[in-house]
């Protein structure tokens, strides 16, 4: 959506506000995004409103999103609502001008008078959605031998408990452990 500045760079009104409904970006079939695999049963949210205080304006971006995703450990879907709030100083070209290339994704950018709103609305969705998703915080996942639930319960395969690459470690509990024994022995 492209909101149109042009009322308040006038100076004919402090408070422009908005609210509209916006697609999910696309990539959730690419596997090296951060939304792969992700669901949106509807359109993201955008809302909020640009400020101008004597020439200084002020862009407040509000997200909201539903979505569907896979456990990060059991791969159970999970349903979510997430907020995200961006904020960022509105600048016209002319004020841009001979600024380090580096400050210029600090601002959002008039251009001939419209505010382009969609594309932070987006880049504020994919730097800020979680990397992973988990149905609850104690998520067991899934058994690497049989891929039994294991939040479901314990699976009846017959596996090794311990990592492999543990194993150094287990010996030194043992050998700590027969110590202990000994100890309380005497």
């Amino acid at each position: 959506m492209k909101l149109d500045l042009r009322a308040l760079l006038a100076g004919e009104c402090r408070t422009l506000r908005f609210r509209y409904p916006l697609d999910p970006p696309d990539g959730t079939d690419d596997p090296g995004s951060i939304l792969y695999g992700v669901r949106f049963p509807s359109p993201m949210e955008a809302s909020g409103e640009v400020v101008n205080s004597a020439g200084y304006m002020r862009l407040r971006l509000d997200l909201s999103l539903d979505f569907v995703a896979p456990c990060a450990r059991c791969l159970a879907d999970v349903s979510r609502t997430e907020r995200f709030t961006l904020e960022k100083t509105v600048a016209t070209p002319e004020m841009l001008d001979g600024l380090d290339e580096n400050k210029i994704d600090e601002f959002a950018v008039v251009e001939d008078g419209f505010l382009d709103l969609d594309e932070p609305a987006r880049s504020l969705l994919l730097s800020e959605f979680p990397s992973r998703v988990l149905c609850r915080e104690d998520c067991r996942g899934l058994c690497p031998v049989c891929g039994k639930d294991l939040n479901e319960g314990p699976c009846s395969c017959e596996r090794n408990e311990t990592d492999p690459r543990l194993s150094p470690l287990a010996a030194v509990l043992e050998r700590l452990r027969k110590e202990e024994k000994a100890k309380n022995e005497k």
